[in-house]
């Protein structure tokens, strides 16, 4: 079995990706990534995490994408 995507792993795989192809700060992407919020698999049985960036237009235009690519590589996260 693979190791589970838990909430912490996903949001430091994003604020890798994101660091390393756009630069500013780990602090900057973890601010606009905000918290990871999780569904029950029940309710949710496609993908059971959302995130709700704010911050400016292109830096979320930016995870935006890289979340969509991450919800078809990591569709379900554990705490």
């Amino acid at each position: 079995m693979r190791n589970a995507m838990t909430v912490d792993k996903l949001t430091d795989l994003l604020v890798a990706k994101l660091l390393r192809d756009h630069g500013k700060s780990k602090h900057h992407w973890r601010k606009l990534i905000g918290p990871i919020r999780l569904y029950s698999r029940a309710t949710h049985p496609h993908c059971n995490w959302s995130v709700t960036p704010t911050g400016a237009f292109a830096d979320v235009a930016r995870l935006e994408t890289l979340l969509d690519d991450l919800r078809l590589a990591h569709p379900f996260v554990t705490v």
